[in-house]
């Protein structure tokens, strides 16, 4: 009789165990669900994340605007005129970068983020799928192929003099851009150019 009362009791025991890890699990899961994947903010598509599409009209358009917001041009008038002397000036920089190696400006460099040629670095490796360094021009592509081919010493001379002279040609287009747009600045002005990048 004893020993049939401990079974029935450690049946009952064994009863509300489980009954109570029953409904534990049940109040862990009576939480409301936490947002989708795919939820507004949530995953990788949208288009302030990662993953995101770039959109180069847009970027090009907030850059503009931390010019003229640098500049102090608040007339309308005036930045009609200033922005594509500004413009031309940043394409001239995207050319004369040519993707050459150290010191190019890339990130961690003079015009890397937050350095002093930020605004005008950013422009100079905007792409239509982000910003991005120059891409090589087609004479340090021929001067790298003759070197890779262990090409002769004559073609080799004659890669890098063509190389040299297309550099000093987009130089020369950079300083004129340059000179066009501290026209039209005043003294002020051209210092925010200067700290922004755009001039020397």
């Amino acid at each position: 009789m004893k020993y049939r009362t401990t079974v029935c009791h450690l049946g009952l025991v064994t009863a509300l165990c489980l009954g109570g890890g029953a409904l534990q699990a049940q109040d862990d899961n009576s939480g409301p669900p936490g947002p989708p994947p795919d939820s507004a903010g949530g995953g990788q598509g949208g288009n302030g994340g990662p993953g995101g599409n770039f959109d180069p009209a847009q970027f090009q358009q907030r850059l503009m605007e931390r010019v003229r917001a640098g500049l102090s041009v608040t007339n309308d008038d005036d930045w009609a005129a200033i922005k594509p002397l500004v413009q031309k000036v940043m394409d001239a920089r995207r050319e004369t970068g040519d993707g050459n190696g150290p010191g190019g400006g890339g990130p961690g460099g003079p015009g890397g983020p937050g350095g002093p040629n930020a605004t005008a670095n950013s422009a100079s490796r905007s792409t239509p799928s982000g910003p991005a360094a120059p891409s090589a021009s087609p004479e340090r592509q021929a001067l790298q192929t003759v070197l890779n081919a262990d090409a002769s010493v004559g073609e080799v001379k004659d890669a890098l003099a063509k190389y040299r002279a297309a550099r000093k040609e987009k130089q020369a287009r950079l300083e004129a851009a340059q000179s066009n747009l501290r026209s039209v600045l005043s003294i002020k002005q051209e210092a925010q150019a200067v700290l922004q990048g755009l001039l020397p």
